[in-house]
């Protein structure tokens, strides 16, 4: 599974993406799941921006996850996506301590 890493201030964010459909690349229209771990406290905001900056809410999530084989520092979450149109989309993680930013390329 393809893995991300979120650039970060006050806390660290790491995404392991499961595309619903072939990937690479991720093309527009596409369902994408990601399971998060993300370090800091407080309750995890997402959003995400669309390539015009308009924002928009996950799909479903953020769900907390018990724990998996997703080693990677923090508490883990599931989250859902739909990257509706081609261009640069901005993912926004955000808890208590600080935010995080994931740029995802998404094809037409």
């Amino acid at each position: 599974m393809p893995e991300v890493r979120g650039t970060a201030h006050g806390i660290r964010a790491w995404g392991l993406m499961m595309p619903g459909k072939r990937y690479p690349p991720l093309r527009a229209g596409q369902d994408l799941k990601i399971v998060w771990r993300v370090t800091g406290s407080g309750p995890l905001r997402l959003t995400a921006s669309d390539p015009g900056g308009r924002e928009h809410a996950a799909v479903w999530g953020p769900e907390k996850h018990g724990g998996s084989s997703f080693k990677r520092p923090g508490e883990e979450w599931g989250s859902g996506y739909r990257l509706d149109e081609p261009g640069c989309w901005r993912l926004r993680l955000a808890r208590d301590t600080g935010a995080a930013d994931v740029w995802l390329r998404v094809a037409a």
